[in-house]
């Protein structure tokens, strides 16, 4: 199970290049930025169409999509029920971006960023919180960093 996270996944900007070290919540990872250190811009568009992306997610067991972009995709029972809600953003008939917030198996993870059709090495995971650009490598790790994290106790008032 992935921990819980915001991102948004774009196509990597051609100039994208590994910045220093840094560690976000506890986990060493190894963010993009411009050759100039900056932050990256994200100009280019995702390789489908926001509806051939929209088309592929209907396919996918247990989601639920609406047409302006906006899903949900749920599982599990009791303590072990997780749920993705996202949206699809398009800009000048491309898809720009797609948001994801919450927290899933890493298997139902791969299969709503497939939807993408891009290798996962042409996408950029920004971390909206952190505001960091990963690798899917590096989000793969930091995604997986609680784990095997003990839940909090329940509150006693």
């Amino acid at each position: 199970m992935l921990a819980p996270f915001h991102i948004n996944i774009f196509a990597r900007p051609y100039d994208a290049l590994a910045g220093p070290p840094v560690e976000l919540n506890d986990v060493a990872v190894t963010p993009l930025q411009t050759p100039a250190g900056a932050p990256l811009t994200y100009v280019e568009s995702l390789p489908l169409s926001f509806e051939q992306v929209y088309e592929a997610l209907l396919r996918l067991p247990r989601l639920d999509a609406e047409p302006d972009g906006f899903f949900v995709l749920a599982g599990g029972a009791g303590a072990t029920r997780w749920s993705i809600s996202g949206h699809l953003y398009d800009f000048n008939g491309r898809l720009h971006r797609m948001e994801l917030n919450g927290r899933c198996p890493k298997e139902s993870f791969d299969a709503l960023v497939a939807c993408l059709g891009a290798t996962a090495s042409s996408l950029t995971f920004e971390l909206v919180e952190q505001g960091a650009a990963l690798s899917a490598s590096d989000f793969n790790v930091w995604a997986s960093r609680a784990v095997s994290a003990p839940e909090p106790p329940p509150r006693r008032n």
